[in-house]
């Protein structure tokens, strides 16, 4: 393939792992030419896109995400004096010097020494909330020295939140000997970012992050947390995931995510269910019936009975794709996707133009299927296309966003990769 995708699955492998022990050797140098000594460690969290199953996290329902190559890298080392240092080596700035014991969730952060409090919503804040979640659940962190690099993009829709958050915990959890697991270092990262950040986001992107497997897509159960690694090897059916990042920044942070994940809740009440989960797919023209008579016919109505219609039928999407993979008939989750997509448009309404000629220019130039992943309001879409067909269809899909004067997207392929690990 040609500067239209990256290489294809095989040496994409290759690649991601050279990629990786460079990564970390360069992250450890770096952290020992900042704070003067050698790292004890170096983790990594991936970044990740979800195939299908959006905005059905918090309601308990199912989704399916990958981890993606790019990653957080973290080069960590242990304190016992409280004090916790954190620098990235792609955001301006000098180290980021805090007293664990004086973290406070939604507030400022109370800096030992310059430069000025850093706020909520500030990239020290993933870390530091994750320092503060520990500490919370009692256990014994003192502090860290952390140094920090990411080549997964942020503002995309691809959960660089939750890969910081989640190399921090694991960081931590392996130099303090907690003997935490997967599931308990998502859960506190997940604490973090709705607790100390203020993000009321649901727990897909911390799970993805520290539990998907390589050649896999995780189908979780938002409920129980409980996780089936089921096999994605496109190559063999002669496909590939194509992720196209279209450059529009989103943020979650501006109230619009809040907005839906409480029409969702404020849907449930009226049915009288704990989540969206517990209606049934078939049972969902009755529940639309009887949201008429709760709610009735007024905006926030209306609202709330698209966002049901979208959560209730996106958990149905999700088990209709588990069928085709576990079938064998891969080609056939392409129109699933598109679906979903449709729905995230018209009922969520959570797209801009930018996603939407994403799944348009992608289909009408052969892809299988597309759709918009993530939180929305910018960021990423998937394309699952045809091998042999990648590069025409990511041709199509530049030459559509020229056409309509936005920025060029990046284009990439999607290799289902490991979760967080020590490099």
């Amino acid at each position: 393939m040609s500067a239209a995708a990256e290489p294809a699955a095989s040496a994409a492998s290759a690649a991601s792992a050279e990629s990786a022990a460079e990564s970390a050797a360069a992250v450890a140098d770096a952290f020992t030419a900042l704070y003067g000594y050698e790292p004890a460690g170096v983790w990594a969290a991936p970044g990740r896109v979800n195939l299908i199953g959006e905005y059905t996290d918090f309601n308990e329902g199912f989704v399916m995400p990958l981890a993606l190559p790019h990653t957080v890298v973290a080069a960590v080392a242990r304190r016992d004096d409280g004090v916790l240092r954190l620098h990235s080596a792609d955001v301006p700035g000098p180290v980021v010097e805090l007293a664990a014991d004086a973290l406070t969730p939604l507030a400022p952060l109370a800096p030992l020494a310059p430069p000025a409090p850093v706020p909520h919503g500030g990239w020290a804040a993933y870390p530091a909330g994750v320092v503060w979640a520990l500490r919370e659940a009692g256990h014994a962190v003192g502090g860290a020295d952390v140094h920090l690099a990411s080549t997964v993009p942020t503002g995309a829709g691809l959960s660089s939140s939750a890969a910081l958050e989640v190399a921090t915990a694991l960081a931590l959890n392996d130099l303090y000997e907690l003997g935490l697991t997967r599931r308990e270092l998502a859960l506190l990262a997940q604490r973090a970012e709705n607790a100390f950040v203020g993000v009321p986001c649901g727990v897909m992107d911390q799970m993805a992050s520290a539990a998907c497997e390589a050649g896999h897509v995780l189908h979780l159960d938002c409920r129980d947390l409980s996780v089936r690694q089921v096999p994605f090897d496109l190559s063999a059916h002669g496909l590939c995931l194509l992720v196209v990042d279209t450059r529009v920044k989103h943020e979650l942070g501006d109230g619009a995510y809040a907005e839906r994940r409480a029409g969702c809740e404020a849907g449930a009440r009226a049915l009288g269910v704990s989540h969206l989960r517990d209606i049934p797919f078939a049972e969902l023209p009755a529940a639309l019936a009887r949201l008429d008579g709760e709610l009735g016919d007024g905006p926030d109505g209306e609202k709330v009975r698209r966002y049901v219609r979208h959560v209730v039928s996106d958990d149905h999407r999700v088990e209709r794709v588990i069928a085709l993979l576990d079938a064998g008939d891969v080609r056939s989750a392409g129109p699933v996707l598109t679906e979903g997509h449709l729905s995230l448009r018209d009922d969520l309404r959570i797209s801009c133009p930018e996603l939407d000629l994403v799944v348009e220019a992608a289909c009408a130039g052969g892809a299988l299927g597309a759709r918009m992943t993530g939180g929305g309001f910018g960021g990423s879409a998937v394309v699952l296309v045809e091998a042999a067909g990648a590069e025409t269809v990511a041709k199509a899909v530049r030459e559509a966003f020229a056409g309509a004067g936005f920025a060029e997207p990046r284009v990439f392929v999607g290799e289902a990769s490991a979760g967080a690990r020590r490099l």
